[in-house]
């Protein structure tokens, strides 16, 4: 971990983050399922317009890249009906357990709310769910789809 301030900024802000947010979802989740950088470099874009539904956040420090975190229609295709979702979630490894994913998933979840949703939501494995539950998430399920997931939920008013 470094001692720089990290600073979370909105991508269309400092598009210059682009190529790394886009290939650190790509290796996460994606390119072990057989997707191509091409392929989430295009869902990313969306989220570069300005009137875009989907937000994506990124942090930094100075023009070193630290993490991202996005809010998205859906991240779960067996709960269709629930949307936004805070999704692809990242923190670089060098600055993990400080406090920097907590903060990125929170400052989305609440630009989801300023916008309006009543709620938004957030699906992980199990081995995070202490993690959501100490930023406030609500565990509304458990084991859900092949991976097992949780999902979660943040309400306007639990802000």
């Amino acid at each position: 971990m470094t001692d720089q301030t990290i600073t979370v900024s909105d991508l269309r802000d400092a598009p210059h983050f682009f190529e790394p947010v886009a290939d650190r979802i790509w290796r996460a989740w994606w390119e072990p399922n057989g997707f191509p950088l091409e392929h989430i470099a295009e869902l990313l874009q969306e989220s570069l317009s300005a009137d875009a539904e989907q937000l994506c956040l990124v942090a930094h420090a100075g023009d070193r890249f630290v993490g991202t975190a996005s809010v998205i229609a859906s991240d779960l295709e067996e709960r269709p009906d629930l949307t936004p979702w805070v999704a692809a979630v990242w923190i670089d490894p060098p600055f993990r357990g400080a406090g920097i994913g907590g903060d990125i998933v929170l400052k989305a979840a609440h630009a989801a709310l300023d916008k309006g949703a009543e709620a938004v939501h957030l699906c992980a494995l199990t081995g995070k769910r202490s993690f959501y539950e100490r930023l406030g998430w609500r565990l509304d399920e458990r084991d859900v789809g092949e991976d097992r997931l949780d999902v979660f939920s943040m309400r306007r008013a639990e802000k």
